[in-house]
């Protein structure tokens, strides 16, 4: 017996059907005829209906004709959920990228445009670093001047955000980018990628040239959101619609059915071919991202200025504050030289250190206010900014204004 067999496990009076999946310490893994896995303690008798068959090599599924009158899109893949598939001979998860597999599992997509790609790399995505993010922008730069009308980048749905908004700020561009991922893999009945693929392939097509990340917009397989690349966080961790825009509306939503785009009102964009590329790939990688709770140790501050990190940003309660013992760790850093960003761990609303006195004590001590950015775009636009400048007067002059759509000039929405 062994994986890719197909076999009958009965235990407490219920039988389980399926395929065997390499086993995972004491329990036997079944993957089901519904393609959910079920997992049974060793020592429960099995029987074996059909041994399975030696796997042969997998031939390389072959591109259909292209549409001359269609545009061109470029895929680059960096792995995660949506860049893989289930065998369901061996239970096991495997890469799928190639464009001619995406194709020949979504052929819809060949009426929306012709498309190309490669792999950039193919990790989790919780193992991304700021090098990478810098890899991936020059391989979107390469595809726009090769005449990509648009590039989708399929990526793992825990870090998508920050690369989204790591390319928010190291692109200009004259074309579509959008990011796009998966929340359950595809041999999951509930599996989005289908969905979440064809939207976001019709975003790449479409006018709006920007950075953006295109999710579920519901439970159901609708509706996809545009999610601005600075604006968007994962908010639930299985959740099909976990992605929001947090402080600003999402420009706008594809309809699954009919691919048509519906911009949402006072929910402006940049537009195609109005933007000249520009890449300015430069990131300073000695920049933390630290919470606050209380009882949290002035030290925490210490460590960071005492290591030589140049930037800091703080998600603190409320408004954006901490406890008054760290007010001194933070005039020490900033009088060596590091910058400091206040954020607030609420998401949705502003920071002001004005309304309190811990507040106006942390500006007296030299920190800046995040406004309305989320924490972890605050630490990528100061990532980008420290490459560019040291000065504080330059630095804080950059972190409060908006590049990227990343600050509201009011707080609006919740």
């Amino acid at each position: 017996m062994k994986a890719g067999d197909r076999v009958r496990i009965k235990k407490d009076d219920v039988t389980y059907t399926g395929l065997m999946m390499p086993p995972t310490g004491e329990y036997i893994v079944l993957k089901l005829d519904n393609g959910y896995n079920v997992g049974i303690k060793k020592g429960t008798k099995i029987t074996v209906l059909k041994k399975g068959t030696k796997i042969a090599r997998r031939k390389k599924a072959s591109a259909p004709p292209g549409n001359r009158a269609l545009p061109k899109v470029s895929i680059l893949s960096t792995g995660g959920t949506i860049a893989s598939k289930v065998d369901y001979r061996t239970g096991a998860v495997t890469s799928q990228f190639s464009v001619e597999d995406i194709l020949s599992a979504i052929p819809e997509l060949t009426e929306i445009a012709n498309f190309d790609g490669r792999v950039v790399y193919s990790i989790l995505s919780e193992n991304m670093k700021a090098e990478y993010w810098q890899e991936l922008a020059r391989a979107v730069a390469d595809e726009v001047k090769k005449g990509a009308d648009g590039v989708m980048i399929t990526h793992g749905t825990d870090t998508m955000t920050y690369t989204a908004a790591a390319l928010s700020f190291m692109l200009k561009t004259p074309v579509p980018i959008v990011l796009v991922g998966s929340q359950r893999s595809a041999d999951r009945p509930s599996s989005d990628n289908v969905v979440n693929t064809v939207c976001a392939a019709r975003v790449a097509t479409s006018d709006i040239a920007e950075v953006t990340v295109v999710m579920h917009a519901t439970s159901s397989d609708d509706q996809c959101l545009i999610h601005r690349g600075t604006r968007v966080r994962k908010m639930h961790t299985s959740k099909r619609d976990a992605f929001q825009s947090i402080n600003a509306k999402p420009i706008g939503l594809v309809n699954y059915k009919d691919k048509v785009i519906y911009p949402f009102q006072h929910a402006p964009y940049q537009k195609r071919n109005v933007q000249e590329l520009v890449l300015e790939e430069g990131l300073e990688t000695k920049c933390a991202l630290v919470k606050f709770f209380p009882g949290a140790s002035p030290m925490i501050v210490d460590h960071y200025a005492d290591a030589g990190y140049r930037g800091m940003v703080i998600e603190g309660t409320g408004l954006g504050h901490v406890s008054t013992e760290w007010i001194p760790s933070i005039r020490r850093a900033v009088d060596n030289g590091m910058h400091v960003i206040m954020t607030s761990q609420c998401l949705s609303g502003r920071v002001c250190d004005r309304v309190y006195d811990t507040g106006r004590d942390l500006l007296k001590a030299g920190i800046i206010e995040g406004e309305d950015m989320l924490p972890e775009v605050a630490l990528v636009k100061l990532m980008w900014v420290l490459d560019k400048t040291n000065d504080q007067g330059e630095v804080r002059q950059l972190m409060q204004t908006s590049l990227a759509g990343e600050i509201s000039e009011r707080s609006t929405y919740g």
